[in-house]
């Protein structure tokens, strides 16, 4: 078996162009599908898909490990985000076909499930595109949240902190304090909810005054309290901090997340397998956490095929804890596949049996959302001095 073809189908969901990498072979309807979704670097990463084919087309796809190395060794220079995103689309590919050629689900191929179920976790209004709720008004953003429970979740991840800097201005500090202890009456105790700073306090100091007024409603974690890549400086925020705190959809490479591990700095790490090396990466990014006493919960706010993915990383991942996702972005999310492996029971994803992946995109449907320009709302990112913050 060969691969003969490398192809690239481009979905927008408003708010990022889905990245659907196929990959062909020379046996009759055998393919695989990956995602290589990367918000506002589309025509990029699409290019570095076509540049990286000629590194796998005529090779045996189910040398997979070995055409990752011909990926990144034979490109010399280091990927980065946009050829990391690509060689993860075309890696994933390859472990579907692996899964149909043998006739079983990809976890069987990564050591079979260590679970039934997997647990998920949404964003307000399971992540729509027009369904945000700005923090200002309290109710608002409650009533938002609870409605969103009430689809099925126990489990939910919220933006809590405004655009900041070095600074946490007392004013805010206190109306994320009361914002923070209002959901977590709305919701009870039953339900985890996290929140997701991306990184936009410039300062350890500015992080550790936000945190601590959310401290008290017990928050499953904090995700990208600063920036990422500074392992030192997120160690030592964890260890002023009395909350639980996760890295990682930023970071791609097994080193980064070793220095990560070494220094004890989360207590969660967060790789985007659509970005990190794929399956492969992800797996030896599991092992680097678990030696750690570190949690695995896999960022991925993206199309089907990146969840399609996700799913069969966490049904064999011992130290997988929770699974992002956010498949009501758009309505018409599951319409584009002809099989669709992501069944929502009980907070939690059933485990699929389908071979491979468990997906295939309907290209027909797909084609009815071609590639457009993404809404960008980083663009509001602007400090009350027109300093650019942290989106």
């Amino acid at each position: 078996m060969k691969i003969t073809a490398v192809e690239t189908v481009v979905v927008n969901a408003v708010m990022r162009n889905w990245i659907f990498v196929k990959v062909v072979t020379d046996q009759p309807g055998l393919h695989g599908w990956g995602e290589a979704t990367l918000e506002w670097k589309t025509k990029a990463v699409t290019g570095a898909v076509e540049d990286l084919a000629p590194f796998v087309v005529g090779e045996d796809p189910a040398r997979i490990e070995h055409l990752v190395g011909r990926m990144a060794r034979f490109s010399f220079w280091p990927l980065g985000s946009i050829g990391m995103s690509a060689l993860s689309g075309i890696e994933q590919a390859l472990w579907d076909i692996k899964g149909k050629a043998l006739g079983v689900p990809v976890y069987e191929l990564l050591g079979g499930r260590v679970r039934d179920s997997v647990r998920v976790y949404t964003h307000m209004r399971r992540g729509r595109h027009d369904g945000h709720v700005g923090t200002g008004d309290i109710s608002a953003f409650c009533d938002a949240v609870q409605e969103t429970v009430e689809m099925g979740y126990d489990a939910i991840k919220l933006g809590f902190v405004p655009y900041t800097g070095y600074d946490a201005p007392l004013s805010a500090v206190r109306h994320v304090a009361k914002l923070a202890e209002a959901v977590r009456e709305r919701v009870g105790d039953e339900v985890d909810v996290m929140t997701d700073f991306h990184g936009r306090p410039d300062s350890i100091d500015a992080a550790k005054a936000f945190i601590d007024v959310i401290a008290p409603i017990k928050p499953l974690f904090v995700e990208e309290p600063i920036q990422p890549g500074d392992a030192a400086a997120m160690a030592d925020l964890a260890r002023r901090v009395d909350c639980p705190l996760a890295t990682g959809e930023r970071l791609f490479t097994p080193r980064e997340f070793s220095d990560i591990a070494e220094a004890r700095a989360v207590a969660y790490v967060q790789p985007d397998l659509a970005h990190c090396g794929g399956l492969s990466g992800g797996r030896r990014i599991a092992a680097i956490a678990e030696a750690a006493h570190m949690g695995v919960m896999p960022h991925n706010p993206m199309g089907p095929v990146a969840g399609a993915v996700a799913l069969q990383f966490d049904a064999a991942t011992p130290n997988f804890v929770i699974q992002e996702e956010a498949v009501g972005i758009v309505p018409w999310f599951e319409e584009i596949c002809s099989a669709y492996p992501l069944s929502l029971k009980n907070g939690a994803w059933e485990i699929p049996m389908a071979p491979g992946l468990g997906i295939e995109i309907d290209e027909d449907a797909a084609a009815r959302h071609p590639f457009e320009p993404e809404v960008i709302p980083a663009l509001d990112s602007i400090l009350p001095d027109g300093r650019i913050a942290n989106w």
